[in-house]
């Protein structure tokens, strides 16, 4: 079965295409906004134009807008090909991939919203510990965090703690690296990740 790989959620456009376990390419660039000029060329790059038989897109949480470019890239390529969409949280890539790297529990700190960082904790089979949560800088200096911590804030992280993390792995997600992540992990509902509460409060009566 042919798999796309769709990854917008960071600064980063990556996008992969799989033949079962067999990688048929893929492109990641860092390019911090353009993901809507970006990612259709990227796709078209691919063996037979990215043509698949199941998409994967990323939920976030991330970049507001990059999140549903991707989502709503994925949506149309499915009902164009008439195939499944599937979701994923983005920090259990970013997890995945530094499990493939560093064995073991891993915690996950990338860029949030108004300064803050989002963080999640991940099991030694990839799984979420806890929900997702958005601190500030100074918060997750206090938090209890696993020995290796990954993600776009991940050095930052590290040079705030007392303790140092026997491995550092400073990344963004990428779609090549998807076949780490857990199958479970996947879900057919297809809502952004937020992250953290809305900004925008309802007027009190």
């Amino acid at each position: 079965m042919r798999l796309l790989v769709i990854e917008t959620a960071t600064e980063a456009c990556s996008v992969a295409l799989f033949d079962g376990d067999h990688s048929l390419g893929s492109f990641h660039e860092t390019i911090g906004r353009g993901h809507v000029e970006r990612l259709v060329p990227m796709i078209s790059r691919l063996d037979e134009k990215g043509k698949a038989d199941m998409i994967c897109v990323s939920l976030g949480p991330g970049s507001f807008t990059g999140v549903r470019i991707g989502l709503a890239t994925a949506r149309a390529l499915g009902v164009a090909w008439n195939v499944p969409v599937r979701g994923y949280p983005t920090l259990a890539l970013v997890a995945a991939m530094a499990r493939s790297e560093e064995a073991g529990e891993v915690t996950v700190c990338m860029n949030g919203g108004h300064g803050e960082w989002f963080m999640q904790d991940f099991d030694a089979a990839g799984l979420p510990m806890a929900e997702l949560s958005s601190v500030s800088p100074e918060a997750a200096a206090q938090r209890t965090t696993y020995p290796t911590i990954a993600g776009s804030r991940a050095e930052e992280l590290a040079a705030l703690l007392d303790r140092q993390p026997s491995g550092v792995v400073k990344t963004l997600p990428e779609a090549a690296k998807f076949q780490h992540l857990p199958e479970a992990l996947l879900s057919e509902k297809l809502s952004p990740l937020y992250g953290r509460a809305p900004d925008a409060k309802l007027p009190s009566r």
